[in-house]
């Protein structure tokens, strides 16, 4: 039986492999605002920049730094033995691969959606399903006993890739501040931009950062709502219209969810559009997306604002 993605992403552990570190936070001047808000039953998390510090403003697959897109390739091509089946051209193997992952990800970009206002979310793992299926014009081969069939070895390579690109970790005291949460009956979930490994990450960081529940008692399944699962991304209507609608199942009305997340325009102004509470994260200056404009504005403005996540106890009301 081949490996499932936790169990992949445990084995690279076992190899002394080098990945890229979240560089130190730059504080940001801002003044928390955690008086307890009343009503609260359950927290819908942004993920990438909320729970999860990142060196970009979020979940990306093109990074400022281009260099940090070709040593990403380049690694992942060496990796999964990609560039004897791959079509060569003069220079490193990234070279060649760079133009044909772009071009994967601007095709994907360009599917339409359902809804109106809706914007259309590109999934990783499609793209580099896209790159295999092609490298099978010229016998790529790779073990199946370990990595599986096509669509189980794709969302590895994108996990490895990702993992190479984008430097992650837990915020400090984020164990402690969810499995506070948990304890005290309060439901959480995630609302974000997010790939088919994101709750594989998120579960590993938390375990590096500290000793909280399994993920699926923090975060039930039934809570979670990752853009790569319905195609759009934040700040579509539609996936707020989701979210809100699987916590309605579940006796919670949209006035009873508060979303947290470190970016007001596209995060937080639609949760709230959709009749959410909301709470800005401010603890750092990376990732944070918010006017003096949008916060004063009584429209966008969020209800509380954190500067560090372990105040989210404090909002709830029992910190």
């Amino acid at each position: 039986m081949s490996l499932s993605l936790s169990e992949y992403a445990d084995s690279l552990d076992q190899r002394d492999l080098i990945w890229p570190k979240v560089p130190a936070p730059k504080p940001v001047n801002a003044k928390p605002a955690i008086d307890p808000l009343p009503g609260v039953k359950a927290v819908l998390w942004d993920v990438y920049g909320t729970l999860l510090r990142t060196p970009d403003c979020g979940f990306t697959l093109f990074p400022e730094q281009e260099v940090r897109l070709q040593v990403a390739l380049e690694k992942t091509i060496h990796e999964f033995n990609m560039w004897i089946s791959m079509y060569r051209k003069p220079g490193p193997p990234w070279q060649s691969m760079i133009n044909q992952y772009r071009d994967y990800a601007e095709r994907l970009a360009m599917v339409g959606t359902k809804h109106r206002g809706d914007i259309t979310d590109v999934n990783l793992v499609h793209i580099w399903q896209a790159v295999v299926d092609r490298l099978f014009d010229k016998e790529y081969t790779y073990d199946e006993g370990e990595l599986g069939d096509v669509e189980d070895l794709s969302e590895k390579i994108a996990f490895f890739f990702h993992r190479c690109l984008q430097a992650i970790e837990a915020r400090p005291g984020l164990s402690d501040a969810l499995t506070q949460l948990h304890e005290a009956g309060i439901k959480q979930g995630v609302l974000a931009d997010g790939q088919p490994f994101t709750m594989v990450q998120l579960a590993r960081s938390l375990a590096e950062e500290g000793s909280p529940p399994p993920l699926f008692r923090l975060f039930p399944s039934a809570h979670n709502l990752l853009s790569y699962q319905m195609g759009i991304r934040k700040p579509s209507p539609s996936l707020y219209k989701q979210a809100a609608g699987q916590l309605a199942a579940h006796g919670i009305e949209p006035s009873e969810i508060l979303h947290v997340s470190c970016r007001l325009k596209t995060d937080l102004a639609p949760a709230k559009a959709a009749g959410m509470k909301t709470a800005l994260l401010a603890a750092e200056k990376t990732g944070l997306e918010a006017t003096a404009n949008m916060i004063k504005d009584p429209q966008t403005r969020p209800d509380r604002l954190l500067t560090d996540v372990t105040q989210i106890t404090s909002v709830i009301g029992f910190g």
